[in-house]
């Protein structure tokens, strides 16, 4: 994700590799607040306050843990710390759909709401197993990178995973089976 290189320029007081760095990270913090936050504007706020924790905190980073793992447990834990204050609540987001040609309009729209299914089982899981699905689904993280980031035990992780892809299969299933209203 990053080269060493600008990582030492940058905790050597390089400001300009610092802001590169920064650049080159904001995309990868923005997309996980918003998939633990859903929210826009709370995950553009835990994403300022995550850069801004990289950016006094990059002399302290030690190359034990890859810095992408380092970077994502600074905005996961901002995240669950914002997510702990205000109780959340599960909201209904507008999609656009974009239907390329209109004979494909049934699958798109079939596509469409099983998206919204998904989102919404994702929304129901507990905070801890939103967070895993979220890091090993959606950034692609392995199960040793989830849990250097969360500062979980391995086996947790494994855990964490098979009881949140239980749940999720088991709320498709209701909504396939239109047990769930949504």
């Amino acid at each position: 994700m990053v080269e060493q290189g600008l990582i030492r320029a940058a905790q050597a007081g390089d400001r300009d590799a610092l802001i590169t760095l920064l650049r080159e990270i904001e995309g990868h913090v923005y997309k996980t607040a918003f998939y633990i936050l859903h929210n826009e504007q709370d995950a553009l706020d835990a994403s300022q306050e995550a850069l801004i924790r990289v950016y006094t905190k990059i002399g302290s980073y030690e190359e034990k843990a890859q810095f992408k793992t380092w970077v994502q447990r600074i905005v996961t834990n901002i995240c669950i710390d914002k997510f702990r204050r205000t109780k959340p609540t599960v909201s209904i987001d507008e999609h656009e759909m974009v239907f390329p040609d209109k004979h494909n309009v049934e699958r798109e729209v079939l596509s469409g709401y099983l998206a919204e299914d998904i989102r919404e089982a994702i929304d129901l899981l507990p905070e801890h197993h939103r967070t895993v699905i979220v890091l090993r689904y959606l950034q692609d993280f392995s199960y040793n990178e989830i849990a250097d980031s969360l500062d979980l035990p391995l086996n947790t992780v494994k855990s964490y995973l098979f009881r949140a892809r239980q749940q999720l299969q088991n709320r498709l299933q209701e909504y396939q089976k239109g047990g769930v209203s949504g």
